[in-house]
């Protein structure tokens, strides 16, 4: 497995937002993680990255420890995150962000960045030609030099991911990628998810829109108040009577 999470909980004073949770992540998947609002979701992912610490169990990377340690540090062991409310660098060109996910200015020491040695430019002309092509991936290719606040809601989503993917990450956990998307570019989005799987990378999502989540997961976790309520395939989600009374049979209204 690629990623365990062993008995986690945390607790918010008196709530307790995510409640004694065991869940696993294969490597080479999408896996969903649903439940109504409020469920713990994305108490979860913050967890996950760091961002939050446990109050009980313990987060498994690669069967190493992660949980406690630095979002900065997780990120650099292959755990990338997106958010809901895109986090963009909006003055810089769509390429300088993805340069920005990939560490290049941080990666060869403060001097040989002030005095441009050949060693930097070259790492900085290799990281620009990866950078290029991973935009080209993505749809992205013909805006890389446009400031990246003035693309529109679905080309961010897009640069959302690219950054994540430009740290090198083996798990890229996103936060609802189908928001505020079109049918179209919905379908395009999922393409992208599946083409990530066939190139080995996992995927972690939480998703409302259901019949992309069910037609994208090969494994879906459904929370309910913080609690593990079923796990399993899309087809064994679907027909569990738990998880049709406390989430797939109401309507939401959104994230």
């Amino acid at each position: 497995m690629l990623l365990e999470l062993s008995s986690v909980s945390r607790r918010f004073g008196g709530l307790l937002a995510v409640a004694d949770l065991s869940m696993t992540v294969e490597p080479g998947t999408i896996h969903g993680l649903i439940g109504p609002n409020g469920a713990g979701k994305s108490t979860v992912f913050n967890l996950i990255t760091g961002v939050i610490p446990l109050t009980a169990g313990e987060i498994l990377f690669k069967r190493a420890r992660i949980s406690g340690l630095r979002p900065s540090e997780i990120c650099r062991r292959g755990v990338a995150r997106t958010f809901q409310a895109t986090a963009l660098f909006r003055e810089y060109t769509v390429l300088q962000n993805v340069l920005i996910g990939a560490h290049l200015l941080a990666a060869p020491g403060l001097a040989p960045a002030l005095f441009r040695s050949r060693s930097y430019r070259e790492r900085e002309r290799q990281a620009r030609g990866r950078g290029r092509a991973l935009l080209e991936s993505l749809g992205l290719g013909a805006v890389a030099s446009q400031v990246a606040g003035q693309l529109p809601h679905r080309d961010q989503k897009a640069l959302a991911l690219a950054m994540a993917l430009a740290t090198g990450a083996e798990l890229v956990i996103l936060d609802e990628p189908l928001a505020g998307l079109t049918a179209q570019e919905r379908a395009e989005t999922t393409g992208v998810l599946r083409r990530l799987r066939e190139q080995g990378t996992t995927v972690l999502l939480v998703e409302h829109d259901m019949k992309a989540v069910m037609g994208v997961c090969d494994t879906v976790t459904v929370l309910d108040h913080g609690v593990r309520i079923a796990g399993g395939t899309p087809r064994e989600i679907q027909t569990n009577p738990a998880v049709i009374e406390a989430y797939l049979g109401v309507e939401e209204p959104g994230a």
